[in-house]
């Protein structure tokens, strides 16, 4: 009666064909492909979002700064109302503004994983075909490959800590601007009204 080597077994277990390999890790390499694409559209609709706010938000600010202008009526004691205006219009901006600014680095951030799995998932394609092409050269492996450690697995890569930088710089200009903007107008409302 023949023995039961458990290691003959693993080994056998760890066998995989060649265009099994090949497709698992071809597949992994086009799902991150369009994920990539995907969120590259995701974020080039949030950024036409964010210009027409902020397209329809200097509108209003020039038609604020014109009726200032224009109106016979108000006087420095009602400085009051265009200035609670803006402050009004320049929250509800600054809300808007952060959602879509938040949209957009979510999908940046979504972005960057994908793209470097996908490029985790290339590198271990090409260190695979080297080796079938390696094994074929030597006259091994038939239509098998051995599994070779963590080859055929392309765990779902992060970017580091130092790549939410980025966004941070990114929250502090728009939202740098925006001050400024906000602190233009309520003094140029003041000196319309007052001087």
């Amino acid at each position: 009666m023949a023995e039961y080597d458990p290691t003959a077994a693993a080994h056998h277990h760890n066998l995989i064909p060649k265009e099994t390999a090949l497709q698992a890790l071809n597949t992994i390499i086009q799902l991150h492909f369009e994920k990539t694409l995907e969120k590259k559209r995701a974020v080039d609709v949030q950024k036409k979002e964010l210009w027409k706010l902020f397209q329809l938000f200097f509108l209003f600010l020039g038609l604020v700064f014109l009726a200032q202008s224009q109106s016979p009526r108000l006087q420095c004691r009602h400085c009051w109302v265009p200035i609670g205006l803006l402050s009004l219009a320049h929250l509800i901006f600054y809300v808007s503004v952060a959602q879509t600014l938040r949209c957009i680095n979510g999908f940046k951030y979504q972005r960057r994983c994908h793209k470097l799995t996908l490029g985790l998932a290339t590198d271990r394609l090409r260190q695979l075909r080297m080796k079938i092409s390696s094994c074929a050269g030597g006259g091994g492996g038939g239509g098998v490959i051995d599994e070779y450690g963590d080859e055929l697995e392309v765990p779902y890569q992060e970017p580091p800590e130092n790549y939410f930088g980025k966004f941070k710089r990114n929250w502090a200009l728009h939202f740098g601007f925006l001050i400024l903007i906000y602190g233009f107008m309520v003094s140029s409302s003041v000196v319309l009204l007052c001087f």
